[in-house]
């Protein structure tokens, strides 16, 4: 087979034209026969050989943008060779236990693994009546989400954070910690990291490892001094592999991809190189476009046992939940979980303001059969709760506590207990939803039992403690 593919390659035209390189970007001129998305092979002087994808095809010219980026090309002596397919990646049951770079590429020392077959990166569209809704609850051990926020399989929840904030112990947390409820159905986790430090790559592989996590994850990792170009890249494949442990092996797959901030970045990047009419921040208009096609990659399909979780992270420029790379996501994803800087600065891990977050998926996988029957009437008992003490304080700024009466005393106490005991959790703490929500029904013997309205009588008979 791959002696097939070298004689076809032998067979294409080789270029020598190359008239222009503008930042990660190289135009080739006299081209026939290239398609859009095409992949083509660069050789430089050296002998060096780099993968660049076609962005622009026309009659007789072609432009590309270059995986390893642009240094070291020389106009005149760099040729280049179009290979007629499209960026795949080689998938199989193998990619488990596997840290994989920004083109694909092994990085753990280990050998290149024997695919089963190679995949389009930028996968199938999903026919909508093919989709199955979203039900079913998995459990991340963190109580926050578990109680208030839940996440549901096949649901898109992104993580609203900001720079500074422990987005990536809490992302690393889950994807130890998740799993579905009563199945006995094999969770995998496909971590994508795009744009980040080499300490953190660190900090990933290493809690990974040590955990024993990554015997049932695929890690990608992008660095920040790699090219920007391979963020466009990376996400894709990650979802690739998601796609195939999903569909073909049957597997409950949680996709995890940070930061989406800085592959937006790269996009700009690449628009601006380009010299395409910005849009909002001078990000490029079709943003919202290509952010849907990763972010729609999830979801449950009819007559499949498999699905894919998704959950991506960015930390939100300038605090500002408006920008444009949150706002966007907002649109397309079913929720978002807000990080707070105020709750950081009080020590409260992870800082997940229940307020400001949502998950528009919650009711369907919560409840009796599902997690357990009190779960709604508790959760919004504590939103209700937690809102009055935080309207408290306010008003404590301005009055003073001696102002307070001894019902609001109780629910400024509330709020602070709420943020201390369910709130606050230990990176390595792992809650059951029923350790979350008997944690609940202690905090909230705090207000007057005659207060808990947005409860069930029966409920509140069979479970508040006594």
């Amino acid at each position: 087979m791959e002696s097939d593919e070298e004689d076809e390659m032998s067979k294409r035209t080789e270029y020598q034209n190359v008239t222009e390189v503008s930042g990660p970007l190289m135009v080739v001129e006299g081209v026939s026969d290239v398609a859009y998305d095409e992949i083509a092979k660069i050789k430089l002087p050296s002998g060096e050989e780099r993968l660049g994808q076609v962005l622009e095809a026309e009659t007789d010219r072609a432009v590309l943008q270059v995986f390893a980026g642009t240094s070291g090309l020389d106009t005149d002596e760099t040729s280049v060779q179009f290979t007629g397919e499209v960026m795949k990646f080689g998938v199989s049951r193998e990619l488990l236990g596997r840290v994989f770079n920004g083109i694909g590429e092994p990085i753990d020392g280990s050998p290149d693994i024997i695919p089963e077959e190679r995949r389009n990166i930028n996968g199938d569209p999903i026919n909508p009546s093919a989709r199955e809704y979203p039900r079913e609850f998995i459990q991340t051990g963190v109580s926050t989400i578990d109680g208030m926020l839940t996440l549901v399989r096949g649901q898109k929840l992104p993580i609203f954070s900001a720079s500074g904030l422990p987005h990536n112990s809490l992302a690393a947390q889950i994807a130890r910690q998740s799993k579905v409820l009563g199945e006995e159905e094999e969770f995998a986790v496909v971590f994508c990291a795009m744009g980040i430090t080499a300490e953190e790559a660190n900090f990933f592989r290493r809690d990974f490892e040590r955990t024993g996590a990554l015997e049932r994850s695929v890690l990608f990792l992008n660095l920040a001094n790699d090219p920007a170009i391979e963020r466009i890249i990376i996400p894709r494949m990650a979802l690739t592999a998601a796609e195939y442990l999903a569909f073909e092996e049957d597997m409950q797959v949680l996709v995890i991809l940070t930061d989406m901030t800085n592959y937006c970045e790269a996009l700009r990047e690449i628009a601006a190189a380009r010299e395409e009419v910005p849009g909002r921040r001078g990000y490029p208009g079709y943003m919202y476009t290509d952010l849907s096609t990763i972010y729609e990659r999830a979801g449950r399909i009819l007559d499949r046992e498999g699905s894919i979780t998704m959950i991506p992270i960015l930390t939100m420029p300038d605090d500002d939940i408006t920008h444009p790379i949150p706002d966007l996501t907002g649109y397309i994803t079913e929720g978002q979980l807000v990080f707070s800087r105020e709750l950081h600065r009080k020590g409260i891990k992870p800082p997940i303001t229940p307020g400001e977050s949502l998950s528009r998926l919650m009711e369907e996988g919560i409840g009796e059969e599902r997690t357990r029957e009190d779960h709604a009437d508790v959760s919004n008992q504590l939103y209700a709760a937690y809102a009055e003490g935080l309207d408290l304080r306010d008003l404590v700024a301005v009055v003073g506590e001696e102002a307070l009466s001894d019902r609001d005393q109780l629910y400024l106490d509330f709020s602070e207990e709420f943020e201390e005991r369910f709130i606050n959790q230990g990176e390595e703490e792992n809650r059951t939803i029923d350790e979350t929500l008997d944690l609940a029904w202690n905090l909230l013997t705090e207000i007057p039992k005659k207060d808990l309205k947005r409860i069930d009588k029966k409920l509140i008979d069979e479970y508040y403690p006594e």
